[in-house]
């Protein structure tokens, strides 16, 4: 019971990551709100966590809008007390070489993950700063880390989302809050092309040290660790739950 008696955000919790991580957290005690677009998809994971006896709620929103992540961390406060952990994990996939891209789906992708990120951060510190306490957890990729072919919108956010980790890290620290990124290598539904196709697979898979794709519940672990009071004393950092992707 690592984080009994917090009350947290997670973002992009409708699947993949997101929900391993509300699992996590409300085994552990949490009190999660879960968020995401996918009313259905969302709803079912409040419901999984409730059926294990955990406590959890969905609550829709867009989080490339600041409005719609405030009324999320409201319905948290409202239904639980103050915001302890945000999960800044929602994102989406318009893939297509930099001469072929849209302009919308540069767009898109950038709203979604860095705005989207940016829009957690902001709201998440301006409840937790009169707490002087907090944790702020973002989710990056070695796509973002070290660029990728096919992917020029979700690389530069992925990356942008480093630089804000760090600069919020450092805004924040005198409050007690600390801000942490993940940079994960998993099963999910975001990863299924480069998995499954014959023309990416192996080359991806090669780039892993342990030979395999993380599972979405390994992944949870890292952010349990940065959610816990056990990362008390580590700001700022890039935590690879990639299997050794990134060496």
């Amino acid at each position: 019971m690592r984080l009994d008696g917090k009350n947290a955000v997670v973002t992009g919790a409708a699947q993949g990551i997101g929900r391993a991580v509300c699992e996590r957290f409300a085994i552990e005690g949490a009190n999660v709100i879960a968020v995401d677009l996918n009313e259905e998809e969302g709803i079912k994971t409040s419901e999984i966590i409730r059926e294990k006896g955990g406590s959890c709620s969905f609550f829709k929103a867009n989080i490339g809008d600041l409005s719609d992540v405030e009324s999320a961390i409201d319905e948290c406060e409202n239904k639980f007390g103050d915001l302890n952990i945000i999960v800044n994990n929602a994102g989406i996939v318009r893939a297509a070489m930099v001469h072929k891209m849209k302009e919308a789906d540069w767009d898109n992708v950038i709203n979604v993950h860095l705005k989207g990120t940016w829009n957690g951060i902001h709201a998440a510190s301006k409840r937790m700063i009169p707490q002087k306490a907090g944790r702020i957890i973002n989710v990056t990729s070695g796509a973002g880390l070290r660029g990728t072919i096919g992917q020029i919108n979700y690389s530069s956010a992925k990356m942008g989302i480093v630089g804000a980790t760090k600069s919020a890290a450092r805004e924040l620290g005198r409050y007690g809050i600390t801000v942490n990124c993940i940079s994960p290598a998993a099963i999910t539904p975001m990863t299924e092309t480069i998995r499954t196709d014959e023309r990416f697979e192996k080359t991806y898979l090669d780039r892993i040290s342990l030979g395999r794709w993380g599972e979405a519940e390994e992944i949870a672990a890292g952010f349990l660790f940065l959610a816990s009071d056990e990362s008390s004393y580590v700001t700022g950092i890039v935590l690879r739950v990639d299997g050794g992707m990134g060496m």
